[in-house]
């Protein structure tokens, strides 16, 4: 090699030092978080049943809000006294994010191209898929979409619904009658009244109906078949990868505690007896999970033993031990038939 390739090839290597990441730990966001003590995260403009509900003395539940404990804990050990839940109308969520009000937006947010690209948004791996399905009376004793052939569903005109249905009717073999109504809650009423065999929208808000507006809950049920679905994920600003891989690593240490059976109630003795070395970095039994995104080692285990893991978050907010009592469905864990997964955590 020449003196003036040896030359150029060091200059090379020094540009290319000059300009590499700093260390996780130095991120904008966390460093101004950390700075400020409290974790800027979405709440809803009133309640958003399920996700983000607000009581008449102020304070916030949800599986959404317990996404935003869940990060304030993997920050500064506890969420209590560090979390600024800001009511946000849907609207106003990306200018808030964008100004810096807000630190991230956990709010129901579907990952689409525009939000992607137009209002500079990062989007974390989804930790929800908004699933669109029929609700039925249970008289009918239908199983699946197909056996409402010939029947009636009741739809708001003007929204993407009519078009899932036509879709899944084409695909599967079936055909439904609509009955439009001008707006959403007439549609609802119309429903709930007996007046058609079917209605469809996700299944949380079909759920949150069913709960909060039939006379008997048990007379409706939600069908298995999934007719569309809309990725749902954390969003942040673009340009900071450190606060992007603290929200896909949070969420990957509540499902890879799922997967692996590590609770709230037994984390202590999980964490004592590791059963695996990626439990064990996961709960801070073995060093390196923290520092190479500006944590503690033990984060993972201060997240799961104040939140619980995925299926404690779901259960107590939408699941079995909620009013809603909506099935996991394509939300369950990949080995148990669904789609949701941790990332590897090596």
């Amino acid at each position: 090699m020449s003196i003036k390739s040896t030359l150029v090839a060091a200059l090379a290597g020094t540009v290319l030092l000059s300009v590499a990441p700093a260390h996780a730990e130095f991120g904008d966001t966390l460093k101004k978080v950390k700075e400020r003590g409290a974790l800027a995260c979405t709440g809803h403009n009133g309640s958003y049943m399920g996700l983000a509900e607000v009581d008449d003395k102020g304070n916030w539940k949800g599986f959404d809000i317990d996404l935003c404990h869940a990060v304030a804990t993997a920050i500064f050990g506890t969420w209590e006294g560090h979390v600024d839940i800001k009511p946000t109308s849907w609207a106003q969520r990306w200018p808030s994010l964008q100004s810096g009000e807000l630190d991230m937006v956990i709010k129901s947010s579907g990952w689409t191209f525009s939000r992607d690209t137009e209002i500079r948004a990062q989007f974390a791996q989804p930790y929800m898929m908004a699933a669109i399905h029929y609700m039925v009376r249970k008289d009918l004793n239908v199983a699946s979409a197909k056996d409402l052939d010939g029947g009636t569903l009741c739809l708001p005109s003007g929204t993407t619904m009519e078009r899932y249905a036509v879709e899944h009717e084409a695909q599967n073999g079936y055909k439904l009658n609509v009955v439009p109504f001008e707006k959403t809650e007439e549609a609802n009423a119309a429903f709930l009244a007996g007046r058609c065999d079917a209605m469809m929208e996700w299944d949380l808000q079909l759920g949150v109906l069913r709960a909060t507006e039939a006379k008997n809950p048990d007379e409706f049920v939600i069908l298995p078949d999934v007719l569309s679905a809309e990725p749902v994920g954390i969003v942040m600003r673009q340009g900071d990868d450190n606060w992007v891989d603290i929200a896909n690593w949070v969420q990957t240490a509540l499902l890879l505690a799922e997967q692996a059976g590590v609770t709230s109630e037994n984390v202590d003795e999980m964490k004592a007896n590791p059963p695996t070395p990626a439990i064990g970095k996961l709960l801070g039994a073995t060093p390196g999970m923290g520092t190479p995104l500006g944590l503690t080692d033990d984060w993972g285990y201060n997240v799961i033993k104040t939140v619980g893991n995925y299926a404690q978050i779901w259960d107590r907010n939408i699941g079995k031990d909620s009013p809603y009592k909506v099935e996991r469905g394509v939300n369950a864990l990949m080995k148990n038939g669904g789609i949701l997964y941790p990332l590897v955590l090596d």
